[in-house]
């Protein structure tokens, strides 16, 4: 598998750190990010959304990252990453259809706000922060209730289910997330997500550098 990305951005982080936790090969092809390579040729030929990461295996081109680590778990048989238990696996992609639908979008504001806009020489706007922070904890709250009762996610495991929720939180230290009240999931981030391999392996630095990732 090809994996085309950029390990800085949210969704690049999930699929490599994804694929890492099932033990997958692949081969990454750089696409930077700030130079806008995911907007240019060929990438755009590859995934018309101009959005990263894209995976080519073969003659299969696919994008959507969630997308990818259900087919690298079916394909390398990595059964305990995404389980064929049905409803375990209902339990899943419900996850990851929330974490696409309304997770990622709230933690972005915060990415954008915190991280991106000074990198690119500006500043947060209070006010887009302000608006977001209500929609921000009551979602960091339902996944904490989840999180009450159960390690990980989706039962006694880490699955893709984990791998893609806590992408949106990679660069927490940055976003500036307000996580306090959210004692189960900071819990879960910090000595569970954060202390898998996987995860130390496709790291996010200061300076915004990575360890190697294949």
């Amino acid at each position: 598998m090809k994996i085309h990305a950029d390990p800085i951005t949210v969704n690049c982080k999930k699929v490599l750190a994804g694929l890492q936790l099932m033990g997958a090969p692949y081969e990454l092809v750089h696409v930077d990010y700030f130079k806008g390579e995911q907007k240019l040729e060929p990438f755009v030929s590859l995934n018309p959304n101009a959005s990263l990461p894209a995976m080519v295996d073969g003659d299969l081109e696919l994008w959507e990252s969630n997308a990818i680590l259900q087919y690298a778990a079916d394909k390398t048989g990595h059964a305990s990453s995404y389980p064929q238990d049905l409803k375990t696996r209902a339990d899943i992609n419900r996850w990851l259809l929330w974490e696409s639908s309304s997770w990622f979008p709230s933690c972005y504001v915060f990415l954008v706000e915190n991280c991106v806009k000074p990198l690119l020489g500006g500043a947060p706007d209070p006010a887009v922060l302000a608006a977001q922070e209500a929609q921000f904890h009551k979602l960091a709250g339902i996944l904490d209730k989840r999180l009450a009762s159960s390690r990980w996610v989706c039962g006694d495991q880490v699955t893709i289910a984990d791998i893609a929720l806590a992408a949106p939180l990679h660069l927490h230290g940055w976003q500036k997330l307000p996580l306090g009240p959210h004692k189960n999931l900071t819990r879960w981030l910090l000595q569970d997500i954060e202390a898998l391999p996987c995860w130390q392996n496709t790291m996010v630095y200061e300076g915004f550098t990575t360890q190697k990732t294949n």
